[in-house]
């Protein structure tokens, strides 16, 4: 499935750190039934050639079940493995390089943490999401700067002011079933979730929870 450069609102799982590829195949199968409209494949510990081979099956399998597949920091790795787009930190290089290297039609995100400032120039700069977290103490990375919600406010002005199009709100960092109404609720288009996802019991009716919020 081919996306737009619109991000697709509601979940967006990001992978957990994992040697078991067929595992983590089966858990993204669970959250996509359960209504996952987004993954980002986000594996920091691969050697680029396992890195390449499992994003490749993972884009695939993303296709299969209508998920967009977004890479996390490699616009190399994003356009060889026929991603929907990449997710860029503050280090990964800047938004329009990574848009001549995919094109248009690629979804494009950033990384801007507590920064208000960071999110307008991102916008400015072609960005199709801006991401502000972490919204929660963080257990995948705990020194994480907190992001309060009311950012999800006052970036919501700025697509309109910078930008011909929507531009998506993704909160990011602590986010579980029991805390995700309130970053709805505080303005956030999409919710990025690891462990919050992924380290549940029951991957599809977790998924189902928070899809349910959109």
């Amino acid at each position: 499935m081919t996306h737009s450069s619109q991000l697709p609102s509601g979940l967006y799982g990001i992978t957990p750190q994992t040697t078991d590829f067929s595992a983590l195949a089966n858990t993204i199968e669970q959250a996509a039934l359960g209504g996952m409209r987004v993954l980002q494949w986000r594996q920091k510990k691969l050697a680029p050639a396992d890195s390449l081979q499992q994003a490749r099956h993972i884009a695939r399998l993303c296709r299969t079940l209508g998920v967009a597949f977004i890479v996390n920091d490699d616009v190399a790795l994003a356009q060889a493995v026929q991603a929907d787009g990449v997710h860029l930190g503050k280090d990964d290089g800047d938004i329009g390089a990574a848009r001549a290297v995919l094109g248009a039609g690629k979804i494009i995100g950033r990384s801007c943490y507590n920064e208000l400032e960071r999110a307008e120039k991102a916008i400015r700069d072609g960005a199709d999401y801006v991401a502000f977290g972490a919204v929660f103490a963080s257990t995948v990375k705990p020194e994480a700067v907190r992001a309060p919600l009311d950012l999800f406010v006052q970036a919501k002005p700025l697509s309109k002011k910078h930008a011909a199009k929507p531009v998506a709100l993704v909160a990011i960092g602590g986010i579980t079933t029991d805390n995700a109404a309130q970053v709805v609720h505080a303005g956030a288009d999409s919710l990025a979730v690891i462990g919050g996802l992924f380290d549940t019991p029951d991957i599809r009716s977790t998924a189902a929870r928070f899809a349910a919020l959109f």
